[in-house]
């Protein structure tokens, strides 16, 4: 475990191969600023460039996820992103390897899409999703209105978009929107769910995420096309031979992303 690092609003530590990010405004339900915005993106680039790192969680501290953009900050003409990497650093583009948010509390606003924009969410009891924006006069532009059709079905997407009424977790899992509900905080359900990914082939983890993030569109005839470029080097690395003769002498692999 690496000692954690302070950058500005956002705690960045290192534990097994996992890089855990979090948003250290709890006096203001961890509001996202601009400056957090860019630790973050700061912190998905070095997830990216290091080859020990396998794996990212986001989360917030003082048991909230995030509870939108910092309001005080949007009157003074300050949005909430990092270039065109957009909220949060996160929800315009995603990093190569798997992104897991931890949410307690609430994930509100830009929060909800900063959830949403990761690949996977595990969450605590009694935490709460929802896209309030209409209730200010707002549009949940960072996303919500984007992606939630793409999660849910539409007439859910519809009712917490035009209602702006939060969603429990349970209910959320329940809709398949959200891959584990724990009774503890979330940052520890969390880190078992990153641990069984890291335990995999780093190749195979990132040729994975990509296909599925990259593969919605892609027209029914061409997707075994489109594939082959994201898989061919998983199939000829070190690392599959490896995973093959370590499953033939009954050992662990030792994979060493290549």
């Amino acid at each position: 475990m690496s000692e954690p690092i302070m950058n500005g609003e956002v705690l960045v530590e290192v534990r097994a191969g996992v890089i855990e990010v979090t948003i250290n405004r709890p006096d203001a339900k961890n509001a996202m600023t601009k400056a957090a915005a860019e630790a973050i993106a700061a912190a998905m680039d070095r997830l990216d460039a290091e080859d020990d790192l396998r794996c990212a969680i986001l989360t917030g501290a003082g048991g909230t996820f995030c509870s939108g953009m910092d309001l005080k900050g949007f009157l003074k003409g300050e949005f909430p992103a990092a270039g065109a990497r957009g909220f949060g650093g996160l929800t315009s583009w995603t990093p190569k390897k798997p992104v897991i948010a931890a949410v307690d509390g609430y994930a509100l606003a830009g929060g909800m899409e900063l959830a949403i924009a990761c690949d996977m969410i595990v969450a605590s009891k009694g935490a709460k999703f929802g896209i309030p924006e209409a209730k200010r006069g707002m549009v949940a532009a960072g996303g919500g209105v984007v992606q939630l059709p793409r999660l849910l079905p539409r007439p859910l997407a519809m009712e917490l978009a035009l209602t702006g009424e939060p969603i429990t977790a349970e209910r959320a899992f329940a809709l398949g929107l959200v891959n584990a509900v724990v009774d503890g905080p979330a940052i520890e359900g969390a880190r078992e769910l990153a641990a069984r990914i890291v335990a995999n082939g780093p190749l195979a983890l990132i040729a994975s995420k990509g296909v599925i993030r990259d593969s919605w569109n892609w027209e029914e005839d061409s997707i075994i096309a489109n594939q082959t470029p994201y898989i061919s080097g998983v199939f000829a690395s070190e690392d599959a031979r490896e995973g093959a003769m370590a499953f033939a002498e009954k050992r662990k692999p030792n994979w060493k992303g290549r």
